[in-house]
């Protein structure tokens, strides 16, 4: 029986995956088949579906791909957990939700690197605004009639409102939209959750054109190698279900399946640093010594108070309050169940030497861990509230290796969290920003002290010791087969393929070349869009030339021709923590 063939075949169906799916098959008169190693998105699955439940696939087999690095070196030898979607959908079907671009200059960096002109803010605005509707309201900065659907956090809890006041009495500013013309300050925020709903990439862009003849889409299907001749990719090898060897050929193979799986794939075809390739006992077909190095990722702790009130969130967590949970959000898509409640944050700078934020904060009017683990009960009970925090821009760099020729066996991750002296510095102002924060009248009336880390953790070396001890990945990992034209890079950035190869792409989270500030869902579905338009040979975009905020080039706080800019005075532009640093415990503020 002869082969199948497709023009494209996009190996992921994960959040980049999704959007190719969609958008190469959007031409009837091209073949795309989607194959996804993890199981279908079921619609009937609370698990996936419910905002709210988000602790439940973390961890869990069936959701989860269940990761961990290496043992960090830095971090006592421990090693970190790294969550990865294992359904249609990826991880955009098992994360938090939080929809955040990054900051204009993450894009002008980018386009900063050799042969990245193209990448930056002006090019991929259109972007990310043809991706979205803003139920905020569309406008220079904002979508419209984009399939995924963002609404905006209400916040509409005391300790949010407490949240609000005190960052402004730290000296931080309010901003309208971290999405928009101003990303520096605190604000609600937007999510991946529309009428109560998750809505994952594969909910927003691969179910409603399921019923086209032109696209196949295939779950549990696990791609076990890249079919190559010479330096062409002519298709791939996979088995389903685990048993059924099946193979397909391809005018183009896209590689989708995130900064762990697509290095994964190139290393197991030959294509990556020879040194390592010939370790493992894998010729080298194409010498690519980037391919699963530069990684990145972003780290973080939680910073959690006691609450002297009834006004969190954990009395929902009973199990006999569950059933109701369950009912509203079935039958209403309303209630506890219907909100992911990482409803605000911000984005500040670590000092008045950095001229675009660098820190970020989440903010839950809860006390409670990624895996739906609490702290004990405090001499106030049960509630409380937390801030994850953590750096954005780390300096160090890890790596991605197979350890054999065996696709199922999950690579090695190397981050190398804390290994440099800028990334521990930055951790020392993160902490003590977030503490001089909670710390603020706005929180009086709730605050019934800081049980994580807790009092005895002061000094600078504390600090770290804790952070090494504490903090878990913000599952970001991402860079691993960065786009350019110099020696490091792997991904041609004007057309997504491999260097050296022919026949083969890559698009997600890999190509990045250095981490965005924030939750990187956004960045890499813009990546997506715009290598659609790359990959199938359609007009790029047109750059949007619109303003946007950066401290001290005397830009206005407010979007130009907004009337609140008249009272903005040009020579008190705002600092990154008020009138000076953020005291120490034990100092006068």
């Amino acid at each position: 029986m002869s082969e199948k063939h497709y023009d494209y075949v996009v190996v992921g169906g994960g959040s980049a995956g999704s959007a190719l799916g969609n958008r190469l098959s959007s031409d009837p008169g091209t073949s795309v088949l989607v194959l996804e190693a993890g199981r279908n998105d079921s619609i009937l699955d609370p698990f996936i579906h419910m905002p709210a439940a988000l602790p439940y696939p973390i961890g869990n087999k069936l959701y989860d791909w269940k990761y961990e690095s290496e043992p960090e070196p830095h971090m006592g030898g421990r090693r970190v957990y790294h969550a990865r979607g294992k359904v249609l959908g990826g991880s955009s079907s098992i994360n938090g939700m939080i929809f955040q671009r990054g900051n204009p200059m993450d894009y002008e960096r980018w386009a900063g690197e050799p042969g990245m002109q193209e990448w930056d803010y002006a090019h991929c605005l259109p972007y990310f605004k043809r991706m979205e509707t803003c139920l905020a309201g569309a406008d220079a900065w904002r979508g419209g009639s984009g399939p995924l659907v963002l609404e905006r956090g209400p916040a509409t809890s005391p300790l949010f409102g407490a949240f609000f006041e005190s960052v402004q009495q730290a000296g931080y500013p309010l901003t309208d939209d971290v999405n928009g013309y101003r990303q520096e300050g605190f604000a609600k925020f937007d999510r991946n959750v529309h009428r109560g709903r998750r809505l994952s990439a594969a909910r927003a862009y691969l179910h409603p054109v399921m019923h086209r003849k032109n696209l196949d889409v295939e779950t549990l299907a696990l791609v076990t190698g890249l079919r190559m001749e010479g330096k062409r990719c002519t298709g791939v090898d996979y088995t389903r279900g685990g048993r059924l060897h099946r193979s397909v050929t391809a005018g183009e193979v896209i590689l989708c399946g995130g900064a762990f799986n697509s290095p994964q794939l190139l290393q197991l075809a030959g294509i990556g640093d020879p040194e390592h390739l010939r370790s493992v006992g894998v010729t080298t077909a194409v010498e690519l010594p980037g391919v699963g190095a530069n990684m990145q990722d972003h780290l973080e702790v939680y910073i959690q108070h006691a609450a002297t009130q009834p006004v969190s969130i954990a009395p929902w967590l009973a199990h006999h309050h569950k059933p109701r949970i369950g009912a509203e959000w079935l039958f209403g898509r309303r209630g506890v169940g219907a909100s992911n409640h990482f409803e605000a944050g911000g984005f500040i700078r670590s000092n008045d030497e950095v001229t675009w934020p660098n820190l970020m904060f989440h903010f839950l009017p809860i006390a409670i861990r990624y895996d739906g683990s609490k702290p004990a009960e405090s001499d106030y009970g049960v509630h409380g509230y937390q801030v994850h925090i953590g750096p954005m821009y780390a300096d160090t760099r890890g790596t991605v290796k197979i350890r054999s020729t065996d696709p199922r066996e999950h690579p090695a991750l190397q981050f190398n969290y804390l290994s440099t002296e800028s990334d521990r510095r930055e951790w020392i102002e993160m902490v003590r920003a977030a503490r001089n924060i909670l710390e603020q009248p706005g929180f009086a009336a709730f605050s019934g002290g800081e049980i994580s880390p807790g009092p005895s953790v002061e000094t600078d070396q504390e600090i770290l010791d804790w952070v090494a001890r504490d903090a878990e990945t913000a599952l970001h990992p991402s860079c691993t087969a960065k786009m350019g034209t110099d020696d490091a890079a792997v991904v041609d950035p004007a057309t997504m393929r491999v260097h050296g190869t022919e026949g083969l792409r890559v698009v997600d989270a890999s190509v990045f070349p250095f981490v965005t500030n924030g939750n990187i869902y956004a960045p890499v579905m813009m990546v997506a869009e715009k290598a659609a338009d790359l990959i199938a040979g359609n007009t790029p975009l047109p750059a949007a030339e619109v303003p946007w905020y950066r401290h001290g080039r005397g830009d206005p706080p407010y979007p130009p021709g907004d009337p609140r800019n008249d009272a903005w005075d040009t020579h008190e532009l705002p600092s990154a923590a008020g009138a000076r640093p953020a005291p120490r415990r034990g100092e006068h503020a």
